[in-house]
């Protein structure tokens, strides 16, 4: 168990065993058990005294119930005191607990230093209300009156009393030992989930400057084109772009419907550059599918890299494609694109997919996936990005 945990464990059982942190707290802390232990005592003397009341009434026996309140509760003062004193010597020292040797040391303790002394009390008392002196040999007279059961009775009481104050103490111990690790728990979860939302804002924060910079690649080679109107337009697309980019990225999630309307303005932008050769086929784009929620800017790394990796690597025309499906309450989104042999990788930095990838692991959980690697079909083969991810539904369109 780490150190800290050990440590807050000892500071909320210091809290919970009367080590207080003012000279203040320490009486009001004793007092207060001192006063549970009274009130508990003596509402247990108020039934046994009203047992005996029944039991002097049957016999006619002309007694009140007041004088046999009293005798209980003078008889059983010394209990009370002894199980305060007990409770404070358990709860602050935890050692007695610990062990089964502590436990049978403190019981062996009691019998040795408590259990006489509670005899002797019993015997004082009982010579009092004989108005009989207090000498040695009377008091030797009482224990010898008072008898083997009466010897047994307060055996009773104080073993009793020992067990009752050990299963309070044991329990009590046991929340707080509860209550520490569920608050270690709940700290440790906390931290994870500050470290990963630190994760997923630097993820954020290397998206937006990835995307602006591929962007703005894209203006450049338009403005060496020398045709200033479509480098305007191309400026006017790429601040529509921005906007959302801006807006979408401060949030958890966005509808797909909003993602694929800045996923075509994207590819605007780059028809703007790459022309007649563009050429992308989106499949599934349903009204179902479009109303779900998904990560902002999710998708446009995606054709990013299917754009580089296909128009960027030769002169002809691309063929990319983007498919939804969607099967119970799980999408699919599959993004490929052709693969040209012979010719050469295009070197990037290779953000795209890695980013892409830790960021459905921290968003979902391990509850999406994923997976890209070469494919082929009847014609040639594509490389291929497949993200498989719960598709959910914001509450506006469930209700």
């Amino acid at each position: 168990m780490p150190a800290a945990i050990l440590c807050r464990m000892e500071n909320l059982s210091s809290d919970n065993t009367l080590k207080p942190r003012t000279a203040a707290n320490t009486v009001a802390g004793l007092l207060k058990l001192l006063l549970t232990n009274i009130l508990i005592w003596t509402s247990m003397c108020a039934m046994g005294a009203l047992g005996s009341y029944g039991d002097q009434l049957q016999r006619d026996m002309q007694t009140t119930y007041t004088d046999i309140l009293e005798r209980w509760v003078s008889s059983h003062s010394l209990m009370m005191v002894y199980s305060t004193g007990l409770y404070i010597i358990f709860m602050r020292s935890q050692k007695f607990l610990s062990t089964t040797r502590g436990i049978v040391f403190a019981y062996g303790l009691m019998l040795v230093c408590f259990l006489p002394l509670e005899i002797v009390y019993v015997d004082i008392l009982y010579l009092l209300r004989k108005n009989q002196a207090l000498g040695l040999p009377q008091l030797r007279q009482g224990i010898f009156d008072l008898g083997g059961f009466g010897v047994f009775l307060e055996f009773a009481w104080s073993t009793g009393t020992f067990i009752a104050v050990l299963a309070i103490c044991t329990w009590r111990q046991a929340r707080v030992r509860e209550q520490v690790l569920q608050q270690s728990v709940n700290d440790i979860l906390r931290l994870r989930l500050d470290l990963e939302e630190q994760k997923l804002n630097t993820l954020r924060g290397q998206l937006e400057p990835h995307f602006i910079f591929n962007c703005l690649n894209a203006i450049s080679a338009l403005v060496r084109s020398d045709d200033k109107r479509i480098a305007l337009t191309g400026l006017n697309r790429l601040s529509d772009l921005l906007r959302y980019a801006l807006t979408a990225s401060s949030k958890d999630w966005v509808r797909l419907e909003d993602e694929m309307m800045f996923i075509r303005d994207y590819l605007e932008l780059q028809r703007l550059r790459y022309g007649e050769r563009l050429h992308i086929r989106i499949d599934g784009d349903t009204a179902t599918v479009l109303a779900g929620d998904c990560p902002p800017l999710l998708l446009q790394p995606l054709l990013e890299n299917a754009l580089r990796h296909d128009l960027d690597c030769h002169e002809g025309s691309s063929d990319i494609r983007m498919q939804f499906s969607q099967n119970g309450e799980e999408l699919s989104i599959k993004v490929s694109n052709t693969v040209t042999d012979g010719v050469a990788a295009n070197p990037g930095l290779g953000l795209g997919l890695p980013q892409t990838r830790a960021r459905l692991e921290l968003i979902y959980a391990g509850r999406a996936s994923m997976h890209s690697g070469k494919v082929s079909d009847a014609e040639h083969s594509r490389f291929e990005v497949e993200i498989r991810m719960p598709l959910h539904m914001p509450e506006s369109a469930t209700s």
